[in-house]
């Protein structure tokens, strides 16, 4: 059950970095906004969803 969990985290953060490699914001926020998935795969995840960079 817990591989299961990691899995869809992981796939996730994976769609969320996609997301804001593919938005139009500047690198700085880019940078940022993908450490903070990265750092906190959960958290980041869900404060990008609702407050991130969307793709344009």
């Amino acid at each position: 059950m817990q591989t299961l969990f990691g899995l869809i985290v992981f796939a996730l953060d994976i769609w969320a970095i996609a997301s804001i490699i593919n938005s139009s914001v500047d690198t700085t926020k880019k940078v940022l906004w993908i450490l903070g998935v990265l750092l906190f795969p959960i958290i980041g995840f869900l404060v990008w969803y609702f407050a991130g960079p969307k793709a344009s």
